[in-house]
C-alpha cells in the first residue's frame, strides 16, 4: 500500500462547488489534476489536502 497526500489550492467558485487546483511537488507531474468540491462541504476553504491510499 501507497499513501500520497495531495494538496490542492483554491481556484474559482462555480454554482455549486468550488474548484481546486492541484499543487504538484516541484519536479513532478499532477496526479488529480483539478478537483470540484461542494460548497456545503468546502466552506471558506483555501486550501484541501486529500489523502490516496493506493491498494496494490
Amino acid at each position: 500500500m501507497t499513501k500520497t497526500v495531495v494538496v490542492f489550492e483554491y481556484e474559482k467558485e462555480t454554482k455549486n462547488s468550488v474548484r481546486y487546483k492541484e499543487v504538484p511537488e516541484a519536479g513532478t507531474a499532477p496526479i488529480v489534476g483539478t478537483l470540484y468540491v461542494q460548497k456545503w462541504f468546502a466552506g471558506d476553504s483555501k486550501a484541501l489536502e486529500v489523502t490516496i491510499d493506493k491498494k496494490d
